[in-house]
């Protein structure tokens, strides 16, 4: 019997030390944990996978909650149907002590498990769309107020209406007039638009 366990985050500015620490407390080997940072939304995770690879019947995984599993409800029944029914592995969410496939394999207990399984997939997945409706929200209020998002736009280069107003009267080709000022031609398309 193999121990396992998964630790995911969002991002890559996020931090995952606090998901480690608890699977080293349940005696997770550290060369047995595997980490993605990236969105829950799917299962298309690639250190998620190489532990699915690795995984063999009667192995454990720990995960410290079901979110870190992911944010699809559909998908986290799924997989989880897939490591404990097809694969024979058990799995073990740390802050839920109902959800460990090694205790209760009767009846009752298969029951209990899917109930709770169910009740917070589905909150993992309603978090989720609360995440991306309040990020639109910011995203929204912070436009209202002026603030731009992405890089400063370059200032255009000292010879750029010089090279615009060949461009105009059709003296010199889109392709040359981008090469002039030094810019790829959708760019200074763009800016040309602009003015």
């Amino acid at each position: 019997m193999a121990v396992y366990g998964y630790a995911r985050v969002s991002s890559r500015t996020q931090n995952e030390d606090r998901q480690i620490i608890a699977l080293c407390e349940a005696q997770v080997p550290k060369r047995n944990i595997f980490i993605d940072k990236q969105s829950g939304k799917d299962f298309d995770r690639p250190m998620y996978q190489n532990m699915l690879c690795k995984l063999k019947a009667d192995d454990v995984i720990y995960i410290q909650s079901i979110d870190r599993l992911g944010r699809n409800y559909e998908e986290i029944m799924q997989q989880w149907k897939l490591i404990t029914k097809e694969m024979g592995a058990d799995i073990v969410v740390i802050d839920m002590p109902l959800l460990d496939t090694r205790r209760g394999k009767d009846l009752m207990g298969t029951f209990l498990t899917d109930i709770v399984l169910a009740l917070l997939s589905y909150v993992a997945e309603n978090e989720r769309t609360n995440i991306k409706r309040r990020q639109a929200e910011g995203i929204a209020a912070a436009k209202a107020k002026g603030i731009r998002f992405g890089r400063r736009p370059l200032p255009l280069p000292d010879n750029f209406p010089d090279v615009y107003d060949l461009w105009k009267r059709k003296e010199i080709s889109l392709t040359e007039a981008a090469g002039r000022c030094g810019m790829p031609r959708s760019t200074f398309y763009d800016k040309a638009k602009k003015i």
